[in-house]
């Protein structure tokens, strides 16, 4: 039995849709990591789970049971909010424990709880203390800890990491990750943080404009996205993108002719392409050589700005008329990263390479019709 089941779920504020259609099969111990840009509806996805958000038409089920016009308290789900929401003139076990007590639970049955809590968070010796006394990844423990105590079929987390900072956030990634795999538990998050989503998910849900884009496991929606959306959306720096025009077909393959003279041959489209087509060629920025001789194709530009990363080294360079601009396409310039330290003269003519078997193609709707990728191992 599917842990949430969300069905033709529909979410309308006067002619605004917020969701369009949804449905997902949530199964029991995932951890569903939901991404997308601002406006998409992750969030207001995630308030119709809880039940904050009563949704327009569709149905919600969780554990079996159809939860679509229940009140919160009777979903059998805790949320975790991007505030950590504590009462600050309680303790933290009082802040844990306030849940079960608003339920009228035992006192035995509450410390039991709270102490199980505070075991698997590590805040056994911050019990009696009050939030002010506590850092900001303490904080969200604490509010973590309160979830946990109500024992849910289901944990709802809406952006938890966003106010800590780079260090707190790695730190409790690591945390949420291991916390899953000791519950058990199914957990749907909420995030605009890639790496977040990559590092932590099982499954991640892309969403845009209130729709589904796409449903998989991260390393399957990175090497072989849907579309042109999720292409550009999953990966940092995004994916390169430049508009071409299909001059010459053979079978299934296909010859595409770019500005300055670039050409990419792709093999085996999902779907045959026609002479004279409008197509995207896409192609990831780790995939890009600079000044390396032996590649398949090969343009010039200029270098614009370097970023020395520590453990790479990120290239921006002009590259003509080859780039696609745009909000929705890219930014102007090609991307490069590069898997060592090395030195570049801003201005200077580089030549940059690929293979074109690391090529994507998008069609005209921006679906992709390029043959699949292989999935990186783990």
């Amino acid at each position: 039995m599917a842990s949430v089941e969300i069905q033709n779920v529909q979410k309308h504020y006067g002619k605004f849709h917020a969701l369009n259609d949804i449905n997902l099969s949530i199964e029991e111990g995932e951890f569903v990591v939901m991404v997308g840009p601002s406006g998409c509806g992750k969030s207001t996805l995630l308030k119709t789970i809880a039940g904050l958000e009563t949704v327009t038409s569709g149905q919600l089920l969780i554990k079996g049971r159809d939860v679509t016009r229940l009140e919160p308290g009777d979903r059998g789900i805790a949320m975790v909010f991007q505030s950590y929401a504590l009462y600050p003139h309680m303790t933290v076990a009082q802040n844990m424990g306030f849940g079960l007590r608003m339920a009228g639970r035992p006192k035995a049955e509450i410390d039991a709880a709270v102490e199980r809590a505070a075991k698997i968070l590590r805040l056994e010796e911050q019990l009696d203390k009050r939030p002010k006394q506590m850092s900001g990844g303490q904080r969200q423990r604490v509010a973590i800890g309160r979830a946990i105590t109500r024992s849910p079929d289901v944990f709802l987390f809406d952006e938890p990491l966003s106010n800590l900072d780079a260090a707190l956030r790695t730190q409790m990634r690591v945390e949420l990750s291991t916390l899953h795999a000791e519950l058990g538990s199914t957990m749907i998050y909420v995030t605009h943080d890639q790496v977040e989503a990559m590092t932590m998910a099982s499954r991640i849900v892309v969403l845009n404009r209130g729709r589904i884009e796409q449903v998989g496991a991260p390393l399957d929606l990175y090497a072989n996205p849907a579309n042109l959306f999720v292409a550009g959306f999953l990966g940092a720096p995004r994916m390169n993108f430049v508009t071409g025009t299909v001059a010459e077909v053979s079978g299934r393959g296909a010859r595409v002719a770019c500005a300055d003279g670039l050409t990419v041959s792709f093999d085996d489209l999902t779907v045959p392409a026609a002479k004279g087509d409008t197509v995207t060629v896409g192609i990831r920025p780790e995939k890009l050589t600079i000044d390396q001789v032996g590649c398949a194709v090969t343009f010039g530009g200029q270098v614009r700005l370097t970023e020395y990363l520590g453990r790479e080294t990120v290239v921006y360079i002009d590259a003509g008329d080859l780039v696609t601009t745009g909000s929705d396409s890219g930014t102007g310039v090609f991307t490069a990263q590069i898997g060592d330290i090395r030195p570049f003269q801003t201005a200077a003519s580089v030549s940059i390479g690929f293979d074109a078997r690391d090529a994507y193609l998008f069609a005209a709707d921006g679906r992709t019709i390029s043959s699949p990728k292989p999935v990186a191992s783990l």
